[in-house]
C-alpha cells in the first residue's frame, strides 16, 4: 500500500487514546474515516475533528462485544464508502488486579471486548474486503502484555495473548491473498485505560494504584506514538510494531529467556506499582 490517500480507514475505539490519534494519523496522510465507539457523546467530537482535516470522516457508535452492533456498523460503513481498505481493531478494556481477585464477570467482559470484537470486526468486515481485491491491511492492537506481561493482568494478558495468535493464524490463512495482518504490541503508553472507574480490583491500594499512574506519566510515550507507529508500519506492510518504552527489548528478551523475563518483570513491577 503505497499512499493512504483517498483510502477507507475504519478504526474501533476511537474516541480517545490510541484510536483517536490513529483516526488523526491516518487523516493527516489523506485518508477517509469511519470511526466507532462506544462512547457515542465522544465520538461525534472526534468526528468534528477529524472531518476538520479536509478527509471524509462517518461516525457510528457500536459496542464491537455485540455482534449484532459490529453487523450494523459494517452495513453502514459498506454501504457508505464501499469495502474497508484499513480495518484498525483498536478497542479494548482492562481490569487490574490479581488472579484471584479477578471477577468472572471482568474476564467474561474483556475476553467480549479484546477478543470477541476483533472476531465480530473481522468476520463483519473481511468478506468485502476479500471480494473487492486489491491491497487491503487488517491492524490488530494487541499488547506487550500479549508477549510479555506484568502481574496483576492475568485476564487483560490472556486477552492480548489470544490476539496475537488469532492475527497469527489469520495472516497464514491469508497468505495468498493481497489482504495482510499487523499485528500491534504497544509498551508503556500514557492513555487513560488505567485511570477508569471500577476496573481494579480491592487487593490494590490507592498509593499502588497512584504510583502506577505516576509511573505510565513519567515512562510512558503518549498514543500519538502508536499511531503514527500504525500508519508508518501499514505503508511498510509490516508483520509486527513494537512501540513505546520497552516494547521491543521486552519483546526480544521474552524469546531469548522465560526465565530471565519473569525476574525483570518482578523487578520491575516493584519499581512500577505493578506489585506493592
Amino acid at each position: 500500500m503505497k499512499t493512504l490517500r483517498g483510502k477507507q480507514v475504519l478504526v474501533t475505539g476511537a474516541a480517545a487514546g490510541i484510536g483517536l490519534e490513529c483516526a488523526r494519523s491516518f487523516a493527516r496522510q489523506g485518508a477517509n474515516l469511519v470511526i466507532s465507539d462506544v462512547n457515542a457523546a465522544a465520538l461525534d467530537d472526534a468526528r468534528r475533528e477529524i472531518a476538520g482535516l479536509g478527509v471524509s470522516c462517518i461516525a457510528q457508535a457500536c459496542d464491537v462485544a455485540s455482534e449484532a452492533s459490529v453487523a450494523a456498523l459494517a452495513a453502514a460503513a459498506q454501504s457508505a464508502v464501499g469495502p474497508i481498505d484499513v480495518l484498525v481493531n483498536n478497542a479494548g478494556v482492562a481490569f487490574l488486579g490479581s488472579f484471584e481477585e479477578t471477577p468472572i464477570e471482568q474476564w467474561r467482559r474483556i475476553l467480549d471486548v479484546n477478543v470477541l470484537g476483533i472476531v465480530h470486526c473481522i468476520q463483519a468486515f473481511l468478506p468485502a474486503m476479500r471480494a473487492a481485491g486489491g491491497e487491503r491491511k487488517i491492524v490488530n492492537v494487541a499488547s506487550l502484555a500479549g508477549v510479555a506481561p506484568a502481574p496483576n493482568m492475568s485476564a487483560y494478558a490472556a486477552s492480548k495473548h489470544a490476539v496475537v495468535g488469532l492475527s497469527e493464524v489469520l495472516a497464514l490463512e491469508l497468505h495468498d491473498t493481497p489482504i495482510s495482518v499487523l499485528v500491534v504490541c504497544p509498551g508503556i503508553i500514557n492513555t487513560t485505560i488505567v485511570n477508569v472507574p471500577g476496573t481494579t480490583a480491592p487487593g490494590l491500594s490507592d498509593a499502588q494504584l497512584e504510583k502506577l499512574r505516576r509511573y505510565y506519566v513519567e515512562h510512558g510515550c503518549l498514543p500519538s506514538v502508536v499511531a503514527d507507529g500504525i500508519v508508518r508500519a501499514v505503508l511498510a506492510d509490516d508483520l509486527y510494531l513494537f512501540v513505546g518504552p520497552m516494547a521491543k527489548p521486552a519483546a526480544v528478551l521474552a524469546r531469548l529467556s522465560r526465565r530471565l523475563t519473569r525476574r525483570v518483570t518482578i523487578n520491575d513491577s516493584y519499581k512500577s506499582g505493578y506489585l506493592a
